[in-house]
């Protein structure tokens, strides 16, 4: 039966070495999104603007073609209103009693009032068009101006991307064959930290006896230790991993 493969361990120094080199490259991402500044927020911004005002005007649409709906019904009950009115009337010539004569001129008043109320609806619902169609208006042209502004910004940011894209792909190459080389436990402290660091660094070094993220001064027999690279060592102040400048490459 073939033995397990044991897997490699690395030293202290070994480790600093990939976590900083991780650290560079993602340093180097991050240059990469600084140079499209903020164009995906004003694109996703821009986005819901749009989104919004169409359906802004969908919504005035639809109460402008509800209203039409309710003044064809009106001018309807109008036309049927008129209708008893005149027959109504006819019916007053045939009229044997005063009683009749009431109740006949009663039905022509209750119809004439109807009538007034339901032109007052017509009115209502025509001012309601009205400004729905000016509110339209306004919708529709600022939706043209916002469309017109996220096509070029879109534009903007595809072409940024297509210069940047092949540089951050192989960085994230990168990235992955470094991960591959530190045990998931660090790796997990290492996003910690620097997804809680203002600046994305969560590996720094020494810079004139201070660390290199927070700036605080360093004692020097922690220095010393750092140097040494007998165990990860972190800034006691941000919380950031620290390494001697010999390591990270860096003559001061």
């Amino acid at each position: 039966m073939a033995e397990k493969t044991k897997e490699k361990e690395y030293t202290v120094e070994e480790k600093l070495k990939s976590l900083y080199e991780l650290q560079t490259l993602h340093s180097e991402i991050d240059r990469i999104k600084t140079l499209r500044g903020e164009l995906p927020l004003e694109v996703e911004d821009l986005e819901a603007e749009v989104t919004g005002l169409q359906t802004r005007i969908e919504k005035f649409e639809e109460a402008i073609n509800a209203s039409r709906k309710d003044i064809t019904s009106y001018n309807e009950e109008i036309h049927v209103a008129k209708n008893k009115i005149e027959r109504y009337k006819t019916q007053l010539d045939e009229v044997r009693n005063n009683h009749e004569f009431d109740k006949l001129n009663k039905e022509i008043e209750f119809q004439d009032l109807s009538i007034q109320a339901l032109e007052k609806k017509i009115r209502e619902a025509n001012n309601i068009i009205n400004r729905r169609n000016d509110e339209l208006t306004v919708c529709r042209e600022n939706l043209e101006d916002r469309s017109k502004l996220l096509e070029e910004k879109k534009s903007e940011l595809a072409g940024i991307i297509a210069e940047t894209k092949q540089d951050e792909e192989k960085i994230r190459e990168k990235v992955k064959k470094v991960e591959e080389q530190i045990e998931p436990r660090l790796l997990q402290a290492f996003k910690r930290i620097r997804k809680n660091a203002r600046n994305g660094l969560a590996v720094v070094y020494i810079q004139r006896d201070a660390c290199g993220g927070c700036f605080n001064r360093i004692p020097p027999q922690r220095q010393l230790d750092i140097k040494m690279h007998k165990k990860i060592i972190v800034c006691e102040y941000c919380g950031r991993i620290m390494v001697d400048p010999e390591l990270a490459g860096v003559t001061e």
